[in-house]
C-alpha cells in the first residue's frame, strides 16, 4: 500500500506533455506540446502589425493637419519678439475656412504671387521627402509659407504715419503693443485701401520684415495685399521651444475703435 501512494504522488511531478493519438486528439486532461509559431510567421506579424500602427497614424496626422491644425516653424526674425527664429508654431485651420479673422490676428498664408516667389533648388529625393512627410502633418511647414499679422480687413483705410508716428486705420490712430521694442509703426509712409477679399499684413519687427510695404509698389495696396484664398491659418500658440509654450495673445482692443470701412 505505501509503494502504491509513493507511485500516485509522484505522478503528477513527472508528467510530460501528452502526444495526440491515431485520430488526433488528446486526452483528457492532457498537456498539449508547444505550438509555438515560426519565427518567420512571428515576425511577419509583428511587420504587419506595425505597418498598420503606422499607417493609421500617418493617416490621422494628415486628417489632423488637414482639417483642425499644422504645424509650421519659423525662419525669420519679421515677427520678433512674438515669434522667435525657430518657434514651432500651430496654426488652425478653423480661420478663415469656418470662423471671422480680425484685424491684429496673426496668420500663416501662402507667397502671394504679386510678391514674386523665392525660387529653391533641393535635389529631388529630398523635395519628394520633406514634401510628403509635411503634406502628412509629420513635418512642420515652411518654404513658400509666411507669418504676419492682419492690420486691415477687406476694405480698410490703412496710412502711415501721423505727426506722432503711428498708423491710423480708417482714420483712427492706434497704439501697437505688440511692436518689437526698438521698432517704430513704419519706416517708410504709405496710404492703401485694402481691396475686395484681401488682407493688409505687416510683421511686428516692423524694421525687419519684408510685408505688404514693401510689396505694394505704390499700387495703393492692389500688389502688397494678400488674397484670402492664400491664408491657410490663424497661429494660436507657440508650441516649441518648451520654455515658449503658450496661446498667443489676442489685440482685437487695438483695434475696438476702428469703424468698418465706408
Amino acid at each position: 500500500m505505501s509503494q502504491d501512494r509513493d507511485e500516485a504522488a509522484a505522478g503528477p511531478q513527472s508528467a510530460e506533455p501528452a502526444r495526440a493519438g491515431d485520430d488526433g486528439a488528446l486526452p483528457p486532461g492532457a498537456i498539449p506540446e508547444d505550438t509555438t509559431l515560426p519565427k518567420s510567421k512571428s515576425r511577419w506579424s509583428f511587420a504587419r502589425e506595425l505597418t498598420v500602427i503606422v499607417v493609421i497614424a500617418l493617416v490621422l496626422s494628415f486628417l489632423v493637419k488637414t482639417f483642425l491644425a499644422q504645424p509650421f516653424y519659423i525662419p525669420s526674425a519679421s515677427m520678433e519678439s512674438t515669434l522667435d527664429i525657430g518657434d514651432r508654431i500651430i496654426v488652425s485651420k478653423f480661420t478663415p475656412q469656418h470662423s471671422p479673422l480680425h484685424r491684429g490676428d496673426v496668420i500663416v498664408f501662402e507667397d502671394p504671387k504679386t510678391w514674386g516667389r523665392t525660387p529653391h533648388h533641393p535635389s529631388l529625393l529630398k523635395r519628394i521627402v520633406k514634401d510628403s512627410l509635411v503634406f502628412v502633418g509629420v513635418l512642420p511647414g515652411g518654404g513658400d509659407h509666411v507669418v504676419k499679422r492682419i492690420i486691415g480687413m477687406p476694405g480698410d483705410h490703412v496710412k502711415c504715419c501721423t505727426k506722432t508716428g503711428k498708423l491710423t486705420v480708417n482714420g483712427v490712430e492706434i497704439t501697437e503693443p505688440y511692436i518689437n521694442k526698438g521698432s517704430v509703426p513704419s519706416t517708410m509712409p504709405f496710404d492703401i485701401t485694402v481691396p475686395p477679399d484681401e488682407v493688409w499684413v505687416m510683421g511686428d519687427n516692423r524694421n525687419d520684415s519684408a510685408d505688404s510695404r514693401l510689396h505694394d509698389n505704390n499700387s495703393g495696396g492692389k500688389l502688397g495685399s494678400v488674397p484670402m484664398s492664400d491664408i491657410t491659418g490663424q497661429v494660436v500658440a507657440i508650441a516649441w521651444p518648451i520654455d515658449r509654450i503658450h496661446a498667443l495673445k489676442s489685440y482685437s482692443n487695438v483695434f475696438a475703435k476702428v469703424p468698418d470701412p465706408k
